[in-house]
């Protein structure tokens, strides 16, 4: 087996900077060993370990799909060391990337369904990877209605605008966006996220409720949800902000008996009503 605290090297090939007060960005990474990309198999909801030498290194969520070939994407929030070091690189830097981790959003149980996707801020990442992934025109004739609730503090803070308009094209998709407070110029809803979710009211008849955000978005969400009549079992959370070293081998994501680096960072609210309130 190989060492599992080796990373593979990577290469980027470009960087967007995802919002006004440009602390945050997407960094594309292309494989130097086409084996390690072949070997980086992933579902989306998963995470990688990413790292700099002389720096260390950060679990962050995959944005990109599996479906979106030839390369991976990472959305980094510049917030401490490591992730500073990643903002400073430039296109053509070495960037070490370990994983796939976790166990991502349940893609295939989700097939036949409605699918209700509801993100909050930054934590839209890993929700990216599974829109884009579900409207691939190899999957999209997998799944039945897809609504997207995405609300941010304001509009500055939005991000993969480009996407999201693509997306808001489409008739097999409905996409609804709201800030916390009305802003001149801003078109769409105008509320926290609940409140909107309430307002759009999906049905849950045969649907599943993927949530992710802060967690007072998904605390509230989820009581919205259940207003609603989704059923713990048809609620699923991404517990991100627990993930540590990947390998459950630090011990510093673990809520009860349930690592997060292994057993999640995807779980339904009925699996984590079992669970000690740590999260």
């Amino acid at each position: 087996m190989p060492n599992p605290y080796i990373p593979m090297l990577t290469i980027i090939k470009s960087i967007v900077s995802e919002n006004q007060a440009n602390d945050i960005k997407t960094l594309e990474l292309e494989f130097k060993n086409e084996e390690d990309y072949n070997k980086f198999n992933y579902i989306p909801g998963q995470f990688a370990e990413i790292s700099l030498i002389g720096k260390g290194e950060s679990p962050i969520g995959i944005a990109s799909s599996p479906t979106e070939e030839g390369t991976i994407k990472f959305t980094i929030k510049k917030m401490g060391t490591v992730t500073s070091g990643f903002h400073d690189c430039n296109i053509g830097d070495v960037i070490g990337v370990r994983g796939p981790f976790g166990n991502g959003w349940p893609v295939e149980d989700m097939k036949g369904k409605d699918i209700v996707v509801i993100g909050g801020g930054f934590a839209f990442s890993t929700l990216r990877s599974l829109i884009t992934y579900l409207l691939n025109e190899n999957h999209r004739k997998d799944y039945e209605k897809i609504t997207v609730i995405y609300g941010n503090r304001d509009p500055g803070e939005v991000l993969y605008r480009d996407i999201l308009e693509e997306w808001k094209k489409h008739d097999n998709i409905e996409v609804v966006l709201t800030i916390d407070r009305e802003v001149e110029g801003w078109k769409d809803k105008v509320g926290f996220v609940a409140p909107i979710v309430k307002e759009v009211g999906p049905s849950s008849d045969n649907a599943i409720a993927v949530v992710c955000g802060p967690p007072i978005m998904i605390k509230t969400t989820i009581a919205v949800l259940e207003e609603l009549k989704f059923k713990d079992e048809q609620i699923l959370n991404s517990l991100e902000m627990r993930m540590k070293c990947g390998i459950g081998k630090c011990g510093r994501c673990n809520i009860g008996n349930k690592y997060v680096c292994i057993d999640g960072p995807v779980f339904s609210l009925a699996e984590l009503k079992k669970l000690p309130a740590e999260y």
